[in-house]
């Protein structure tokens, strides 16, 4: 995996050893950041939730992003993302690592909001739980902020979910990515 483009561009970054981890390809990340470029901006807070290696923050960061909140239930996983960003000299003041699930976190109050999240579990998630909790607390997202939501083509997400809606779906093979906004 690399770093496409920005600050890091071309960079390599550390892969997991097994295969329990599925990385974003580089052509989705590639079609991912051309569309939320615009949103990235020196102040943007950008959350990587189920992030694996961390390569989607890792390049939010590599395109300006402020500020990148980590989130994997693994380890291992959060081992990596740290090694990723020690190689890259990433300062830590731009950067959180969290240990814990996808739906403990987004259950949680926040006192800051995310401008853009990424949420990308494994394919055979639940992904209600952590759906409903972008739509009904306040503070995870920004009011104009942006969710985007990596899944399997064959599976169905909602339209509306609280107080955020789809507005667009990307398909690239077996992945789409989901973009919701608050209504």
């Amino acid at each position: 995996m690399r770093i496409i483009a920005g600050e890091f561009r071309g960079r390599v970054l550390k892969s997991p050893p097994d295969s329990k981890t599925r990385p974003t390809s580089d052509r989705l990340r590639e079609t991912l950041f051309n569309i939320i470029a615009p949103n990235i901006g020196e102040d943007t807070r950008f959350l990587d939730l189920c992030a694996g290696t961390g390569a989607i923050g890792i390049e939010a960061l590599s395109r300006g992003a402020a500020f990148v909140t980590f989130v994997d239930r693994s380890k291992r996983s959060c081992a990596l993302i740290e090694e990723n960003l020690d190689k890259l000299a990433i300062a830590d003041e731009r950067t959180e690592i969290l240990g814990i699930e996808a739906e403990t976190f987004s259950g949680r109050e926040h006192s800051n909001s995310w401008d853009i999240a990424y949420y990308d579990p494994p394919y055979d998630a639940d992904y209600s739980l952590v759906m409903h909790e972008f739509g009904a607390n306040k503070t995870l997202l920004a009011d104009d902020g942006l969710l985007v939501v990596e899944h399997h083509t064959k599976k169905s997400l909602p339209d509306l979910t609280g107080s955020i809606r789809r507005w667009r779906i990307v398909k690239q093979g077996e992945s789409s990515l989901s973009f919701y906004e608050r209504k």
